[in-house]
C-alpha cells in the first residue's frame, strides 16, 4: 500500500476512527455513587457471592459493565467490583485520593480548616467555585476542598 500520503483519503478515515473511538470512550463513561450507608462491593453480580470490601455512602465509581441488575464498577484506585444498581444513583461525588486533606471553612487556602481527612474519604458534591469543590460527608460535615485532591 505504501505511504498514506499517497493514500490521502484513507489517512483522513484513520485518524477520524482514531478520534471518535476515544471521544466516544470518554464521553460514555458513567459515574455513580454509592446511596445507602453501606454498599457491599462483591467478586460476582450475585447478592451471595464473596464480599471483597465495603464502602460508605457518596463512594464515587465509574461503570464498567451492567449485567442485570449489577454493575460491575471500578474506583478511584482502580480496584473494581460487582454492586447492585439499586445501591447506586448519580450523585455528584469525590473520594480524597491524597492523606492528609485540609477541609477549609471557604473556597480558598487561606480559610481555616476546619477538619482534615485521610485518602479515601468519599464526599457529595454541593457546588463548585474555581479550583475548590464545597462538599458534604454522610455523617453531615461540611467545607470546601481544592479539587487537585480529589478524583
Amino acid at each position: 500500500m505504501g505511504n498514506l500520503k499517497n493514500y490521502p483519503i484513507v489517512g483522513f478515515f484513520t485518524v477520524l476512527f482514531i478520534f471518535t473511538f476515544f471521544c466516544s470512550t470518554a464521553i460514555s463513561e458513567e459515574r455513580l455513587s454509592v446511596n445507602v450507608k453501606i454498599a457491599n462491593i462483591r467478586s460476582a453480580p450475585k447478592s451471595n457471592s464473596e464480599i471483597l470490601w465495603s464502602v460508605e455512602k457518596y463512594h464515587p465509581f465509574v461503570i464498567i459493565k451492567k449485567s442485570g441488575d449489577w454493575y460491575r464498577c471500578q474506583d478511584f484506585e482502580g480496584d473494581q467490583g460487582w454492586v447492585s444498581k439499586s445501591l447506586l444513583q448519580k450523585i455528584p461525588s469525590v473520594i480524597t485520593k491524597k492523606d492528609n486533606c485540609n477541609v477549609r471553612s471557604g473556597p480558598s487556602s487561606d480559610q481555616k480548616i476546619i477538619f482534615s481527612v485521610e485518602k479515601g474519604v468519599p464526599f457529595k458534591v454541593l457546588t463548585r467555585k474555581n479550583k475548590w469543590i464545597q462538599v458534604e460527608h454522610a455523617d453531615g460535615d461540611r467545607g470546601w476542598i481544592e479539587q487537585s485532591l480529589v478524583w
